[in-house]
């Protein structure tokens, strides 16, 4: 099932989802403006919806801090924090943030990925370990049991390895079994892989995967929506899960028992309009169950690499091709479907998807590829033809 697109409205320069231009983060937005989106993230009882709800109503993080405080509408803990807000949790997440690999995204950063942006609810602050510039990469989700079996692990190091020589990144969650094994086969093969935490950035867990995890920095990103110092609790894990899948164009479970967390992300990427794809088993084997459910439910029956890339139909064939991209020749015989509804001049993701006809989802991906392929700018929010 496709999930509607998410917009909010930005009427000042304080708040919009419009992507910026300077480098990182804590530059583009001004260290001002960036302390007030923290403070109102550790701000008590305010999840991503109210957050966002309470920046598009009053335009900016700067001026709820002034115009909130006294507001009867909200709860008396809420207003009494907004008069004295945490700064000493501001500045000590702005310290670690000083660290040459660590940068701090809010949700109208340039690179804030634009997949992430069209879910639900989005995380209004991410923390990244890494290149923050993968995040809006094609990304493919790789999930399963923290406890497979040999041939479990052998395939998800095997597919992950195949879908980064296509160019995919693989996005997983940085558990035991599945997650590790697909992000290992990412790594060895030369591709790039993103970790989504349920964890501060400032550990890795569990503690067993420290190597893995410093690999993946140098080699990808680790994220987190989680602020530096937040220890692992059960609760944060499921919720992770929907950035998993929020940033991927698809979720592949490769081995999960009935029970199993990997079916929660399974769900979350089919309910955020994603593909879902699953691998079968032998019938007498408890960790092909879940994947043998998905399978009854809709998702895609993945033998091979090419079943992926079929579903993910023209957008994964263009995005992920193996050969160099096209030539100024090849591309006027074959052009994207999405650049014919383009035209040269600037135009919002919004006028592309009515002329397209396309879902905003497939639209944000598609854009995101021909960026990369160089065929296509973006600034500002509006997106222009290079050729």
């Amino acid at each position: 099932m496709k999930t509607q697109s998410r917009t909010v409205s930005a009427p000042v320069d304080t708040y919009s989802h419009s992507p910026g231009s300077v480098e990182y983060a804590s530059h583009r937005i001004g260290q001002e403006t960036l302390r007030h989106w923290l403070a109102l993230f550790f701000a008590p009882g305010v999840g991503s919806v109210t957050f966002l709800r309470l920046l598009e109503h009053h335009k900016g993080p700067v001026r709820l801090f002034s115009e909130c405080g006294d507001d009867q509408t909200l709860p008396h803990k809420l207003r009494r924090y907004l008069r004295h807000p945490n700064w000493r949790a501001v500045d000590e997440t702005l310290q670690w943030a000083e660290d040459a690999q660590c940068h701090i995204l809010t949700l109208h950063d340039a690179l804030y990925p634009a997949l992430l942006k069209e879910i639900p609810d989005p995380p209004p602050i991410l923390f990244v370990r890494g290149d923050p510039s993968l995040l809006g990469r094609p990304q493919l989700a790789m999930v399963g049991s923290r406890n497979p079996s040999p041939n479990g692990c052998q395939l998800a190091g095997d597919f992950a390895a195949g879908l980064c020589r296509h160019g995919l990144i693989i996005t997983s969650g940085l558990a035991l079994g599945i997650d590790a094994a697909s992000h290992r086969g990412a790594l060895d093969a030369g591709g790039h892989t993103l970790a989504v935490a349920g964890t501060g950035l400032d550990r890795i867990y569990p503690a067993r995967h420290r190597d893995l995890g410093h690999r993946i920095v140098e080699q990808g990103a680790l994220v987190s929506e989680f602020a530096p110092g937040t220890p692992p609790v059960a609760g944060n894990f499921p919720r992770r899960n929907r950035i998993i899948s929020g940033l991927s164009l698809g979720t592949l479970v490769v081995e999960a028992a009935l029970q199993s967390g990997s079916l929660i992300t399974a769900r979350l990427a089919g309910e955020q309009g994603r593909e879902v794809f699953a691998m079968p088993g032998s019938i007498h084997n408890p960790l092909s169950k879940g994947c043998h459910a998905l399978i009854q439910q809709g998702a895609k029956l993945t033998g091979s690499i090419d079943d992926i890339l079929e579903e993910l139909s023209s957008l994964a064939t263009f995005a992920c091709s193996p050969h160099p991209p096209a030539t100024m020749d090849e591309t006027h015989t074959t052009t994207h479907p999405l650049l014919a509804s383009m035209g040269f001049d600037p135009i919002s993701i919004d006028t592309l998807v009515e002329r397209s006809g396309l879902t905003p989802e497939a639209v944000s991906s598609m854009l995101l590829t021909l960026e990369i392929q160089g065929l296509v700018a973006s600034s500002g929010g509006l997106y222009s033809r290079l050729n």
